[in-house]
């Protein structure tokens, strides 16, 4: 089987279109904060607090891939200061979850990921109001 051609990866996972820049946020935040929740207290959960029971090198791969989040915000051309809230609340995230295992518990309380998913929605939303999607919720 053979590669798709560079042209169809960067057309997919490097556009600035913000249709798929919104598709790819809506996706990490996901993954990140969302895979399954936990039976009993009905809490979604993801990647973000499972790495965090991985010491040192979990949370920053986690920081990791919540500051390619803020990346795509600068794609949208968001002003430095919604970027700049959206990296403090990534190194809350990172500091928060320092502490071998137990930096899990914060991080299922403070979910950085979603709380910037909803600043580059707010953004989208103004500026580029036919990304908008009518959620079911």
């Amino acid at each position: 089987m053979t590669p798709p051609p560079l042209g169809d990866f960067a057309a997919r996972y490097a556009s600035k279109d913000p249709v798929a820049v919104r598709k790819r946020i809506e996706a990490m935040e996901h993954l990140l904060e969302g895979l399954f929740t936990i039976p009993g207290i009905n809490r979604k959960v993801g990647l973000d607090v499972i790495l965090d029971l991985i010491p040192i090198g979990g949370d920053v791969v986690g920081a990791a891939m919540g500051a390619w989040m803020v990346w795509e915000a600068r794609n949208l051309g968001m002003s430095k200061l919604q970027m700049a809230r959206m990296f403090g609340n990534v190194g809350i995230d990172f500091v928060l979850g320092a502490v071998p295992f137990i930096g899990a518990i914060p991080d299922l309380l403070f979910r950085s990921n979603t709380r910037n998913l909803k600043i580059i929605k707010r953004h989208l939303d103004k500026h580029h109001p036919a990304t908008a999607v009518i959620d079911g919720n």
